[in-house]
């Protein structure tokens, strides 16, 4: 995948909307409408701010359905996609919580989104939705159906979840499910939402790219801060990061300029 060519960099920095509750999830209050109205609110920020692309994710329909979710949970975030997408000149991403890459991948090439990012792409993983398994064939046969160039990132040893076995994830597992699983990007996080993913674990990560000869891009999915960036920057291709651009730091919270404005300027420093 040629980062350079979607993003205009070689070394991207993703801004998280986290949209909030949407029609029928159990925590939805306000109309569609108005949430759509702070997703473009937070997307235009993020653009201000100076990152090179946006993932939209339903952050608020928790809990999540482990993996098929509603129709109108569809219908509702193809509308907030259309809508950020018209809002901004930047590529969009689509993540449909907890793992719906066949949901994902429909609404992005609907509204001519760049890439999605699937939680559980191969293999499985024990969560707080249950065993989620990943269903790669399906995703990979429907892109190639719909003759989408839609990118998969595909997480690794994703967040809020173990493995099925007792053994831990290896960089060896990393190598496998890239080259086998077919996807465009690879992610790292740590153990949560705002967690840092180990520097160590991305060291080890991107030795074991070079030493099976991949060119799978890596990105860091959370815990991204201004303070770490440059260092990660450093080590893999780019960053995902929601929760330290928000105001005070807080995930639900609204995007911050300044914040945003202060993690590109130190991005920009190993750029």
């Amino acid at each position: 995948m040629n980062l350079h060519s979607v993003y205009g960099t070689a070394n991207p920095v993703i801004g998280m909307v986290h949209l909030e509750p949407l029609p029928g999830s159990p925590k939805h209050s306000d109309s569609l409408q108005t949430v759509i109205g702070r997703a473009v609110r937070d997307a235009e920020r993020l653009e201000s701010g100076g990152v090179d692309g946006i993932m939209l994710e339903n952050f608020g329909d928790a809990p999540f359905y482990p993996d098929d979710v509603p129709k109108h949970t569809v219908a509702a975030m193809t509308r907030a996609a259309t809508a950020v997408s018209e809002a901004t000149t930047l590529p969009i991403g689509i993540n449909v919580l907890r793992n719906d890459p066949i949901a994902a991948l429909s609404i992005a090439h609907a509204v001519d989104a760049a890439y999605i990012r699937v939680n559980v792409h191969t293999g499985a993983r024990v969560t707080d939705q249950g065993v989620i398994e990943g269903v790669a064939h399906e995703t990979l046969r429907l892109q190639k159906q719909l003759g989408s160039d839609v990118s998969v990132f595909a997480d690794v040893d994703v967040k809020h979840s173990a493995p099925l076995a007792s053994e831990s994830f290896t960089a060896e597992s990393f190598a496998d499910q890239t080259d086998r699983g077919l996807a465009d990007a690879a992610i790292l996080t740590g153990s949560g939402t705002g967690h840092a993913a180990d520097q160590s674990y991305l060291e080890s990560m991107a030795a074991v790219r070079e030493d099976h000869g991949l060119t799978t891009p890596i990105f860091v999915g959370s815990g991204v801060t201004k303070d770490s960036i440059e260092t990660i920057l450093s080590t893999v291709d780019g960053a995902i990061v929601g929760t330290s651009l928000k105001q005070g730091g807080q995930t639900t919270a609204p995007v911050s300029v300044d914040r945003v404005r202060e993690l590109m300027a130190a991005a920009e420093r190993v750029r």
